[in-house]
């Protein structure tokens, strides 16, 4: 079909109500729900972190409700990530904006029954947060984890249906491209960005109107836009959610990103282990090209755009962008020498543009709502918001979005809700593998990309890493080192040579072998991959182990001097020992050791033989006096 802006305007009329009533509250909706098909909505997480939990069970139990109960003014809508990830599966009742977490399916037949039919919430099964003390209901953006946050690139995941085009269409979708093909120059769209300050959400942190003006200027026949979604970063799933939850915003801003700079075709590279992050892309693409939003003559411009999906078999180093590439071409993801940058000599030889999810989720928005606009939120320098993947030891795991300039201390205590189990804040690790260890005395650093770069980490992709006091911050180097030694392509060999030279120091100290002299080779090695490894991958894979023996060089010192891991955690220099007082002699201890490192008689305090213990923990868990401890 030709898509025209009459025809834009009239789907968005046709869905806006439905769309809009899922960002109101019950007072605010009562007008709306008169005219309204549907009198409730219900809402439920279709991400992967709650479909693991289960939440296509609780969408078939409440879709197998409904229909047996005749209810066809109840609509039921499997959306994006809502955030939470900790409390899936997640189920959402509009318009009252009852936030019901980890829902089961006995959960879900207690709603239907209770709630839609009966008329009263199910208080018990709601996320205790939203519940007050005198029985209100707050809605979900009024809790600890949303208060302090704003959503820009994630503005439609948990809102809209991504299999449906025309529900982000209500909420302006396609509007933006509309407007660059029928009213803007190439030169004004390069202009806005650079005035918004959109900075390249893949790590690097270039300027996004920069590298769009560098790829317009290259000559060349043939040009490509490219969208990074090789999310590859140990525990971040932020692009993830993005397509999961919102896959036309990220079509639509590579249609304005081709036009921009003169190019006709697209590729999505995204990792295969993403399978419903891939669906929703194919169904997505699928869509506009039925509706006219891409394909042939674009709103009847004389616009052509194809967009294409290639995906990725998981190698780390394709998320860097000469390897990506590479890899998109059929051949080995290896990176290339530059220069020649991509934006003169890209894929396939020809002048490319490479974003990254996050970074083409704000374009749309940028372009409608201008770059003043957009400027005025984040700091001088790192201007918009920035979404992180919250996990490790915190209370509320899940997926944020924060103005830049947002403090440490804040994402931790107040949106993340602090350390469980009255444990101390300890680090935080930014960046991923390439990234640092900000220790707790940087707890206030405002999170733009120089604060970070100022105390030796990085903005990275997003993933933010929360660690307790129990965390051996020399086995979190040698973490983060074994991941890119094993992901490290092999093409040059201070990364290949470097990345196993440094896990392999890192292990000798961890196993109760190292010496000061290892520190020294450490930091000297980690000085030369720095300036002579061909990528990012391996110029950055010692950051994790400088970090931290910067910040924690005490723990070093314990682990090469006194032989002891102060986290308990190195399991070559732990001891166990029985505490004679609180011994029983019951003997559980010694029956279960599989060792025989244990000695004693019955109702008599038992002994370890340390030579002959393996430093397995089984006795120390199948005591039940709490006799066992580890030194």
């Amino acid at each position: 079909m030709q898509m025209t802006i009459e025809k834009l305007n009239e789907i968005q009329e046709r869905n806006k109500e439905l769309v809009a009533l899922r960002k109101l509250i019950a007072e605010q909706a009562s007008e709306m729900l008169e005219h309204s098909q549907y009198r409730k909505q219900i809402l439920v997480c279709g991400g992967t972190g709650c479909t693991s939990s289960g939440s296509k069970k609780v969408i078939d139990a409440l879709e197998a409700e409904i229909k047996e109960k005749n209810l066809t003014d109840v609509l039921v809508v499997k959306t994006g990530c809502f955030g939470l990830c900790a409390l899936g599966p997640v189920v959402i009742v509009y318009p009252e904006g009852a936030f019901y977490s980890q829902t089961t399916v006995e959960g879900a037949k207690r709603i239907i029954d209770e709630h839609i039919i009966g008329g009263k919430i199910c208080k018990d099964l709601l996320y205790p947060e939203t519940v007050c003390e005198n029985g209100e209901i707050l809605p979900l953006n009024a809790t600890r984890f949303y208060k302090k946050q704003m959503r820009i690139a994630l503005k439609n995941c948990g809102v809209i249906d991504p299999e449906n085009i025309e529900e982000y269409i209500a909420l302006d979708g396609y509007k933006a491209l509309h407007k660059v093909l029928t009213s803007m120059s190439q030169d004004e769209v390069i202009e806005t960005m650079l005035a918004s300050g959109l900075r390249g959400r893949g790590g690097a942190g270039f300027p996004t109107g920069k590298k769009w003006a560098f790829a317009k200027a290259s000559k060349g026949d043939i040009k490509y836009v490219c969208c990074n979604a090789d999310e590859g970063d140990p525990g971040a799933f932020m692009d993830r959610s993005i397509l999961e939850g919102d896959p036309h915003a990220i079509i639509e801003a590579m249609a304005i990103a081709a036009y921009t700079i003169g190019a006709h075709e697209g590729y999505i590279y995204v990792r295969a282990e993403y399978p419903i992050a891939v669906d929703r892309l194919k169904i997505a693409i699928a869509q506009a090209n039925e509706y006219g939003l891409l394909g042939k003559d674009i709103f009847g411009t004389g616009f052509d755009f194809n967009l294409e999906i290639r995906l990725g078999a998981g190698a780390f180093v394709c998320g860097e962008e000469t390897a990506l590439m590479t890899s998109i071409e059929g051949k080995r993801g290896e990176p290339r020498p530059r220069p020649p940058f991509p934006a003169v000599k890209g894929l396939f030889g020809k002048p490319t543009v490479l974003n990254n999810v996050e970074t083409y989720a704000n374009v749309a928005q940028i372009i409608l709502k201008g770059a003043d606009w957009y400027s005025s939120i984040g700091t001088e320098t790192s201007k918009g918001t920035k979404v992180f993947a919250l996990g490790g030891k915190i209370t509320n795991v899940g997926l944020v979005e924060v103005p830049m300039g947002t403090t440490l201390r804040e994402i931790i205590e107040e949106i993340g809700g602090g350390i469980p189990d009255g444990k101390k804040f300890k680090a935080a690790q930014t960046g991923g593998p390439s990234g640092g260890c900000i220790p707790a005395c940087h707890i206030d650093t405002p999170i733009d990309y120089e604060s970070l770069s100022r105390i030796g980490s990085m903005m990275g992709s997003g993933g933010l890493i929360i660690m307790d006091e129990t965390t051996c911050m020399v086995d979190i180097a040698k973490f983060y080192l074994e991941f890119t030694c094993e992901e490290s392509c092999g093409k040059c060999s201070p990364c290949r040579i470097g990345t196993r030279r440094l896990l392999q120091l890192l292990e000798k100290i961890t196993a109760g072998k190292g010496t000061m002299e290892d520190l020294d080779k450490i930091e000297e090695l980690s000085s030369h991959m720095k300036v002579s490894c061909l990528c990012a991958l391996g110029q950055t894979a010692s950051n994790p182990v400088v970090s931290t023996l910067k910040y924690f060089r005490e723990e070093y010192l314990a682990h090469i001097v006194d032989k002891t891991c102060p986290a308990k955690k190195c399991k070559a220099l732990l001891k166990y020992r029985i505490v004679s007082d609180k011994c029983k002699g019951c003997t559980l201890c010694a029956r279960n050791c599989p060792v025989k490192a244990i000695k004693g008689t019955v109702k008599q305090p038992h002994v370890i033989d340390g030579d002959k213990c393996i430093r397995c923990g089984v006795c120390m868990s199948n005591c039940k006096f709490g006799a066992i401890i580890k030194d």
